[in-house]
């Protein structure tokens, strides 16, 4: 047993990015197919009642949604078991009684807000708001992102799901929308941004509530050097980095000690093998 594989020593329970670690799918998020052993690793996790989480950070579908559609793909998940942006959005905005928040994204960014009682606004005219939350939304004008800078000249929190420039996609790296939107509105306004989605502490809190478990109990695992890795390592996770997405490793090369992941695997099929040897 390597020193590395030793820290799973502590791992009670696992946070799963989705696209590039467990699923791949094309530049608008569809088309999604399992990776090599991702769905042998989730029924092995299963079947010994290990709890586990998936975080996206993408926001075309709600939590159940993409629940649902990763069941049609054979991974079953429950609706509990899977986590976006707009998930720990939530718990910043009750936390902070930001009650009224202008969307610029789709349903599946509007809905879990208004399901827990938050007043969703258009991105139209010149909203009074408590905060601009930016997701995936392709859809967006001038119109929009200038109804969302008078929303935050007038005082608006300016929160973004993501600051990832880039996704995996089975057609090699796919540009997101939140950076891109929340940079013009942050250059006009000159508004700092906060991230709700990875690699926020936000996310990892949120995760670690849905797990029942402090976060050094936890491993993360996933293909974005910029995202899971920084995310565990600050929030004292195990961070288990795979190279079946955005990374070929190479940006782990430079890094100090302290910022690389515990573990790097080709891919959640070599995770699979340690765990069932380990057992």
């Amino acid at each position: 047993m390597s020193t590395a594989e030793s820290e799973l020593d502590r791992v009670k329970g696992f946070l799963f990015d989705l696209d590039g670690t467990l699923v791949l799918g094309d530049r608008r998020n569809n088309g999604l197919r399992p990776l090599p052993g991702a769905l042998e690793l989730i029924d092995w996790l299963r079947r010994r009642e290990v709890p586990f989480v998936v975080f996206t950070n993408g926001t075309t579908r709600t939590a159940g949604g993409y629940a649902k559609l990763l069941a049609e793909l054979g991974f079953g998940f429950g609706d509990d078991e899977v986590l976006t942006p707009a998930s720990s959005a939530v718990e910043v905005l009750l936390r902070r009684g930001q009650r009224r928040v202008v969307v610029l994204g789709g349903d599946g960014l509007a809905d879990p807000l208004r399901d827990a009682g938050i007043e969703v606004l258009p991105p139209r005219g010149r909203p009074t708001a408590d905060a601009v939350l930016v997701g995936w939304y392709r859809e967006f004008t001038m119109d929009t992102v200038e109804a969302a800078c008078h929303a935050v000249w007038q005082g608006a929190s300016l929160y973004s799901a993501s600051q990832s420039v880039f996704f995996a996609s089975a057609d090699g790296k796919a540009l997101g929308t939140s950076r891109l939107l929340c940079a013009a509105i942050s250059s006009v306004t000159g508004a700092r941004v906060t991230v709700v989605g990875k690699p926020s502490a936000h996310a990892l809190r949120a995760a670690c509530h849905r797990l029942g478990l402090p976060a050094r109990a936890v491993a993360v695992v996933g293909d974005d050097p910029m995202l899971e890795t920084p995310m565990a390592r600050r929030g004292g996770a195990v961070a288990i980095a795979v190279d079946t997405g955005v990374s070929g490793g190479e940006e782990y090369a430079d890094l100090p000690p302290g910022r690389r992941p515990h573990l790097r695997l080709p891919g959640v099929q070599r995770l699979l093998s340690i765990l069932r040897a380990r057992s």
